[in-house]
């Protein structure tokens, strides 16, 4: 899985701007929590959706980033929380155990 790493909330309106083309992913995981390690860990073992941009978010090192997302996509906070991206709006979003590829891949 190519992650691009999420680092900036300047990087919101890039994705969102990606968005109006193709959906657009972003996982936010924290990196001390052992059910978003399974959860990150289940999603790269399941990715096959190539052409899908992805980008991690590691909730640690970057916690304003998370709240700059939360309030952009009009979504609370989880973690670990997946959201797909589609014309600038978050089409979906899972979080904790509901994370799951066949979920997600009807909104890529």
């Amino acid at each position: 899985m190519n992650w691009i790493p999420l680092t900036t909330e300047a990087q919101l309106e890039e994705i969102v701007q990606l968005s109006e083309t193709k959906p657009t992913l972003i996982f936010k995981h924290s990196t001390r929590c052992s059910i978003s390690s399974t959860a990150l860990s289940r999603l790269e073992r399941a990715w096959d959706a190539t052409e899908t941009p992805a980008y991690y978010l590691d909730l640690i090192a970057y916690r304003p980033v998370s709240g700059a997302i939360a309030e952009k996509f009009d979504i609370e906070h989880q973690s670990p929380q997946v959201l797909v991206i589609k014309q600038g709006k978050c089409s979906y979003s899972a979080t904790h155990w509901d994370i799951a590829m066949e979920e997600i891949k009807p909104f890529l």
